[in-house]
């Protein structure tokens, strides 16, 4: 069971999410506990191909830049074409979530693999739909996960980034009956 914070916050574009990830870097936020989604299928993109070497994947196309240091800053890259979403660029500790929930074949009620992982993080069904549906206009999203003392860091800093939402998901803590 996750016994960590989450927060997700949804960006209208790379150049904003790319803001946030610097704000929380320069914040001294552990950037292995951050994570990033975008979807990449614009035709303007051109995109060439992907690859992966040890912990760095390329990536050449409009927004390759963006790719490139993003995936430098966090930990783990991939390349997802998910059902109903389409292709997705991701990096960060959910890459490892996501390909748990694959090979254990996760299946959560109609949700895509990448529901099925951040279902699995403890974040309810209707934020994972809403997640989804922002995947699906373009947006980006950032996740974060840690303690609560990191998650409420983490969200005072990307409140002053001003993403399109930002949704604290509070871990299930094991409640200790009073004795009677």
């Amino acid at each position: 069971m996750n016994k960590n914070d989450s927060i997700v916050a949804i960006y209208p574009s790379h150049t904003a999410a790319e803001a946030a990830v610097k704000e929380l870097q320069q914040s001294g936020f552990d950037m292995k506990k951050l994570s990033i989604v975008g979807r990449d299928y614009h035709t303007e993109q051109h995109v060439v191909g992907y690859y992966n070497v040890g912990d760095r994947m390329k990536h050449w196309g409009k927004i390759g830049a963006f790719w490139g240091w993003i995936w430098g800053c966090l930990f783990g890259s991939a390349f997802f074409f998910i059902p109903g979403i389409g292709p997705l660029l991701i990096a960060g500790p959910l890459v490892g979530w996501l390909v748990g929930a694959l090979e254990s074949a996760v299946v959560v009620g109609g949700l895509s693999a990448l529901g099925a992982g951040l279902f699995g993080l403890g974040i309810p069904k209707d934020s994972v739909l809403k997640y989804e549906t922002a995947l699906k206009t373009d947006k980006f999203l950032l996740l974060a996960h840690g303690s609560a003392d990191e998650i409420i860091h983490a969200k005072e800093v990307l409140n002053g980034t001003n993403p399109e939402t930002l949704d604290h998901h509070q871990a299930m803590r094991q409640r200790v009956a009073a004795p009677v």
